[in-house]
């Protein structure tokens, strides 16, 4: 079924592209008979739009790997610094909040520990709809805020660090076998606010694949076993994105990417003070609106990413 939804989706793409040119062509046969400017006008903004849909459609035809298609799970941590690398932490999570809302994606945060005065410390996000990872695999990696910081009477340029994992969620066409007596479990309090179990009771749930030394946890779940069932799920994904990235032979970038979060691993920088600029560092793309970028319009940096590994995709 869910095979039959994406060809039907695909089909339904391409008629209304034919729908869109037959209109084009019947609006400039007017263009010509009655040399309207409005209506030059109207053609020339109508072919923009559509190019720019085809443009989407054509990347999300090329989403042809295995797990493309499928919800994601995006963790964020933050680096050293203390309040300044927590704050930007918090800043990226509204970031991708706000993109997949614009989606229409569903997000659900799987665990959260707030920062100790700002934003957060770390936090794992449920990103669910038609291709989440396959438009979002390419973010994996340290994201570089520079900026005057607000938390500093001095009123000093601060550089901060947060690391962005992505991995999807894997469903049931894939088995993926683990030893239990390979996996540590944890179980303590939840934080956050409110909630009769909140704080009362050890719902939280962390485990620890030891051999790999991956580390999953859940707590937004009202019970340790709803916790711990969504954690050994967001375990599994791990280990499927682990053997995929060592398939590819990049696993060992991604690793150092995430395991230090600082200089000479960043994938994007994102300039505040002296200038405004946000820029790709892989695909040199960049923009000065880092206001619209942080409110989650990301579209420009993701299709040029997403290009970008196609492109250099081995053959």
């Amino acid at each position: 079924m869910q095979e039959r939804t994406r060809l039907s989706d695909g089909i339904q793409v391409v008629r209304a592209f034919q729908t869109e040119t037959e209109d084009a062509k019947a609006l400039l046969d007017m263009v010509a008979e009655e040399e309207d400017p409005s209506l030059v006008e109207e053609l020339s903004q109508s072919l923009k739009a559509a190019a720019k849909r085809a443009e989407t459609a054509e990347l999300e035809a090329l989403l042809s790997g295995e797990m493309d298609g499928n919800d994601t799970y995006l963790q964020i941590n933050a680096g050293a610094g203390g309040t300044e690398s927590q704050d930007w932490a918090g800043m990226l999570r509204r970031m991708y909040i706000r993109w997949a809302e614009r989606q229409g994606y569903k997000i659900d945060v799987a665990e959260a520990h707030e920062g100790d005065e700002a934003g957060i410390k770390s936090t794992t996000l449920v990103i669910k709809g038609k291709n989440a990872f396959g438009w979002l695999k390419s973010e994996s990696g340290v994201h570089r805020l520079v900026r005057i910081s607000p938390f500093d009477s001095n009123a000093r340029r601060h550089t901060s660090f947060a690391s962005v994992w992505v991995y999807p969620v894997i469903d049931d066409r894939i088995e993926i076998d683990i030893n239990e007596a390979d996996v540590r479990t944890d179980t303590y309090r939840a934080s956050g606010a409110g909630g009769q179990h909140v704080n009362k009771t050890d719902s939280a749930v962390r485990l620890t694949h030891i051999p790999t030394g991956i580390v999953v946890a859940c707590q937004n779940g009202r019970s340790q076993h709803k916790n711990k069932e969504t954690a050994w799920n967001m375990l599994r994904a791990r280990l499927y994105e682990a053997e995929l990235q060592k398939q590819l032979a990049v696993q060992q970038e991604t690793h150092e990417a995430k395991s230090d979060i600082g200089w000479g691993h960043q994938i994007r920088s994102y300039v505040m003070q002296p200038y405004q600029l946000v820029k790709d560092l892989r695909t040199d793309v960049e923009t000065s609106n880092i206001s619209a970028v942080l409110d989650g319009d990301l579209d420009v940096f993701l299709t040029a990413s997403l290009s970008h590994m196609i492109d250099n995709s081995p053959a």
